[in-house]
């Protein structure tokens, strides 16, 4: 049975948010920054955030020109300016909230490596400068000096050269994520772990002002708990096809893999290639590489935490002929996180009901852009509540 004081104290919110990661922190942080007042509930039902938020590579990244200029295929030149702007935006958002120090953030800039078919990027760069000046107020991409590809060692048999971008950064995603937890708790935002949602319901006709219920089973007492609020954020990206089944939302796992140190490693900053499927950085001196999705697009839409010998074979294969070709190396370990993307690249920001928001889609950009949908979407909370 539940207390009068369970339900009093912990079963009642102002906002339920759904989903601990990036995008249900920036929401909870962004509404007690604006209602000191409110009563916030995070219901998480990993021990950590279970998708992308402590499992992704930690790049502070605005797009990579291969990747922008693929997208000026398919989306207008005002729609890849607004999600280029989200992301800039996003970025800033989360530095000025947690400070640069408490984030790891260190401005190395990016690179961008460039095979032989894909040296025509640098006749476009003019092209991205000026459609992103609006934005990014400087010009982002310069071809990066023949010395410092000769510098970073990279295989001159697949690198032919390098775009250098100015706007870019890494970030310590462990630190990034412990800091955000802490913001929020730190105002007065409960965070439930272990918290697995069974259902939604928009409206229980209670008659009260938390009309909306969100029913999760613990399995200590064996017993439906039942959460009441005035509104309810379904932020839990990849995973919301359990709440929004007709949503267009399709997973995509990121296979992950990091080396032990290596002495004198080359570079640093970070890097990506093949229109940023594949990206790496150097933490320290260790080197941190994932992607390869593109290798197989429908094994990789799941949800599934498991690393594949297809994709782990072919990052190290990548690791040993082309980014330290010269350079013994040995593996400390590899993860997989779940991403979530869609036909459209933009992130589904929407009120699906009166009492129900959905802020979920990150398209691979849940670290740049997750702290501006975390404000748009505690926009939409708090004007339904008022």
């Amino acid at each position: 049975m539940i207390s009068f004081w369970e339900r009093e104290s912990f079963l009642t919110a102002d906002y339920i948010i759904i989903g601990s990661g990036i995008v249900g922190l920036s929401t909870a942080a962004a509404i007690v920054e604006k209602n000191p007042e409110a009563k916030v509930t995070i219901l998480e039902r990993g021990i950590l955030p279970a998708g992308a938020s402590t499992k992704n590579a930690g790049f502070a990244c605005i797009g990579s020109p291969t990747e922008l200029l693929s997208n000026c295929k398919t989306l207008s030149e005002a729609e890849v300016q607004q999600i280029t702007s989200w992301r800039v935006n996003g970025l800033q958002v989360l530095r000025q909230r947690l400070t640069d120090t408490a984030i790891g953030y260190l401005p190395n800039g990016s690179y961008e490596l460039l095979t032989e078919k894909e040296i025509y990027c640098l006749d476009q760069l003019t092209y991205l400068n000026q459609l992103l000046k609006p934005i990014t107020k400087t010009q982002a991409f310069k071809p990066a000096p023949p010395a410092l590809l000769k510098q970073f060692k990279f295989n001159p048999q697949y690198v032919k050269a390098m775009v250098q971008n100015l706007c870019e950064g890494q970030i310590d995603t462990g630190k990034m994520m412990r800091s955000l937890l802490q913001y929020v708790q730190q105002r007065g935002v409960m965070i439930i772990n272990g918290a697995q949602v069974q259902n939604i319901y928009p409206d229980t006709g209670n008659g009260t002002q938390y009309p909306a219920e969100v029913e999760v089973f613990d399995p200590v007492i064996q017993q439906i708990m039942r959460f009441k609020a005035r509104q309810v954020a379904i932020c839990t990206n990849a995973f919301a096809k359990q709440f929004l089944p007709d949503a267009d939302i399709t997973p995509g796992r990121g296979q992950v893999v990091a080396t032990k140190p290596i002495p004198d490693l080359p570079f640093k900053g970070i890097f990506h290639f093949d229109e940023g499927y594949f990206y790496f950085r150097n933490f320290g001196q260790r080197v941190i590489f994932g992607g390869g999705r593109n290798l197989d697009f429908a094994g990789e839409a799941t949800t599934n935490l498991q690393t594949t010998n297809l994709i782990i074979d072919d990052l190290l294969h990548k690791l040993k002929h082309i980014i330290l070709p010269n350079t013994p190396f040995e593996i400390d370990t590899q993860w997989a996180g779940i991403m979530a993307f869609g036909q459209i690249k933009k992130p589904i920001l929407a009120r699906i009901s009166p009492t129900i928001c959905a802020g979920v889609r990150m398209n691979g950009m849940g670290v740049a852009i997750g702290s501006y949908i975390g404000q748009q979407l505690c926009n939409i909370l708090m004007e339904a509540a008022s």
